[in-house]
């Protein structure tokens, strides 16, 4: 199976369990890690511009790495799940949680 057909796979049951677990439009709180490089915040940043997002940021006790949490109001799981694609398609290295 390739990865593509796996991450088809995560969002369908993630978008499943969005529509099992919340009430629409709802607050989602994204997660990331990436390296610590303040390219890739603006570009998550840019992302999130105009939603209205809380963004809240830590470094790494070494600063090699900053995770970054995103407080935000969206309005169905398709949303989300285009959020984490933009993000991952123009963040390289980036880890979702």
């Amino acid at each position: 199976m390739s990865t593509n057909q796996n991450s088809e796979e995560f969002y369908e049951k993630l978008k499943d369990r969005l529509y099992k677990t919340s009430s629409w439009p709802s607050e989602y709180l994204y997660k990331f890690i990436i390296k610590s490089d303040k390219k890739n915040l603006f570009v998550i940043e840019d992302l999130f511009n105009n939603l209205g997002a809380v963004i809240n940021t830590k470094e790494s006790k070494n600063g090699k790495y900053t995770s970054i949490s995103i407080n935000v109001q969206m309005s169905n799981p398709e949303a989300v799940i285009e959020k984490y694609k933009e993000v991952i398609n123009n963040v390289e290295g980036v880890i979702s949680l």
